[in-house]
């Protein structure tokens, strides 16, 4: 048995919504479709009737398990990261794909932190083999449904939401796709953006007259920086920057530099965030993710293990290959980095 706490990823298994064109359903969503197509999105996915985040989950992990040739008997840990609302308050969704993976006495544990919760994460699963030698092996689950009774999945942050999951099967001391090292920045003033305001505890209902979704997250925002411009560009103007911050914190962790990054996946954001952070990062635009997130729409804390492992089937990386997979979730604010060698 190793003692190593380093681990990679052997295998991954994902799952998706129906495929659905941007410029022919945008009008279904906004008044003004061609905001939304500007964004630089071709497709995304929306899951059917009744397939919940669950759903998904569990059928992005059946297919990792799969590939890795691993019986659900043989893992020892299973952490899910849930990026958008819950499919029911009060309930854990770790233990419910736990469940339809038949995986009984199985630890599990539940990370929410938007569409961060991946790095996190990951982060937990390495914490884990380092606290017990018993933790061998441990599958990793992030699955996004975008919540459209509380939110418009073409109007809330820039992006175009996506119906999608991802698993991944990892093992202590595995030689591929290793984590070599991650970072990760938060600025709690600005807890309050892009914050959905009923249907938790402080206002579980609307106003009478009113839904849950006639407040918009932006307005929140908006609320936030009020009459100040300057404020408002200043905030655009650190995302990007604490981008980089991250990137280069979790490099030096990793005894490594940007002039060795082979790829940035990014969330998949719209093309013009992608241009800033190819800059600020000083990757070139086309060693991103961003013609793969024109396809795939944003799927939350599931974008960079999926775009990840669709860079390697596609044969653009290669054996000992640098990734540093990146993101900025809200709310929060949180900017995060986690270093991959493959």
């Amino acid at each position: 048995m190793s003692t190593s706490s380093e681990l990679g990823i052997v295998a991954v298994g994902t799952a998706f919504g129906e495929r659905r064109d941007v410029s022919a359903t945008a009008a279904d969503y906004v008044p003004d479709p061609e905001t939304v197509e500007a964004l630089g999105y071709e497709t995304y996915h929306r899951a059917a009737p009744g397939v919940t985040a669950v759903d998904l989950a569990a059928g992005a992990a059946r297919e990792a398990l799969e590939n890795a040739d691993v019986a659900v008997a043989d893992v020892d840990l299973i952490v899910v990261g849930n990026s958008d609302v819950p499919d029911y308050l009060g309930w854990d969704p770790s233990a419910a794909v736990a469940r339809a993976l038949g995986a009984h006495g199985t630890p599990t544990v539940l990370f929410t932190q938007a569409c961060a919760a991946w790095s996190p994460a990951l982060d937990h699963a390495a914490g884990a083999m380092a606290l017990s030698p018993d933790v061998e092996t441990v599958l990793l689950v992030l699955t996004n449904v975008m919540s459209e009774a509380h939110g418009n999945r073409m109007d809330f942050n820039g992006c175009v939401a996506s119906d999608g999951a991802v698993a991944a099967v990892v093992r202590r001391g595995h030689p591929r796709l290793r984590r070599l090292s991650s970072a990760q920045f938060t600025n709690p003033d600005y807890a309050d953006l892009f914050r959905i305001e009923y249907g938790g505890a402080a206002a579980p209902l609307p106003p009478p007259g009113r839904g849950l979704k006639d407040v918009s997250p932006m307005v929140s925002v908006y609320r936030h920086f009020g009459r100040d411009p300057k404020g408002f560009e200043a905030f655009m103007e650190e995302i990007t920057a604490r981008l980089a911050d991250v990137v280069d914190e979790a490099l030096s962790r990793a005894g490594r530099t940007r002039s060795e990054v082979t790829r940035l996946i990014h969330i998949n954001d719209n093309r013009q965030t992608f241009r800033a952070v190819s800059d600020a990062v000083g990757v070139p635009l086309a060693r991103t993710n961003a013609e793969l997130a024109r396809s795939l729409g944003h799927m939350g804390a599931a974008d960079q293990l999926v775009c990840l492992w669709r860079h390697i089937e596609a044969g653009e990386l290669a054996l000992g290959d640098l990734v540093v997979l990146t993101g900025v979730a809200s709310p929060g604010m949180h900017w995060f980095c986690t270093v991959v060698e493959v």
